[in-house]
């Protein structure tokens, strides 16, 4: 019986250790959003791009993120990838736990995006 109980909660700890990886880790995404230079094209803040055509990303929802990422690392190829030049070569660069924690951090700023919930 103890054999039992001690599998269940190694179990759970490892369901719950992957659920707060997924979830990404803010302060790792900050350092992570300044190793790979996001501001240089996003902003300092992320919220004004240097080009009006460079999406705002501060405060925008972070599973948008992850998956806007990971279609830029996939770039042209099926239905699901991005075309971009710039933002394939930055995503290719980055790990998994790098897009979860980017996107988190970006997700936890204040921005100026007009979200509808």
């Amino acid at each position: 019986m103890k054999k039992i109980a001690l599998v269940v909660s190694a179990a759970s700890a490892l369901t719950f250790s992957a659920g707060a990886l997924a979830a990404g880790n803010i302060e790792a995404g900050k350092v992570a959003a300044a190793k790979f230079n996001c501001a240089s094209c996003h902003g300092a803040n992320y919220n004004e791009a240097i080009d009006p055509s460079y999406p705002k990303l501060a405060g925008q929802h972070k599973d948008y993120l992850v998956q806007a990422l990971k279609s830029y690392q996939r770039g042209a190829v099926g239905t699901s990838g991005r075309s971009n030049a710039i933002m394939e070569a930055q995503a290719k660069a980055l790990s998994n736990a790098d897009i979860e924690n980017i996107s988190a951090y970006l997700a936890s700023l204040k921005g100026s995006l007009v979200l509808k919930k």
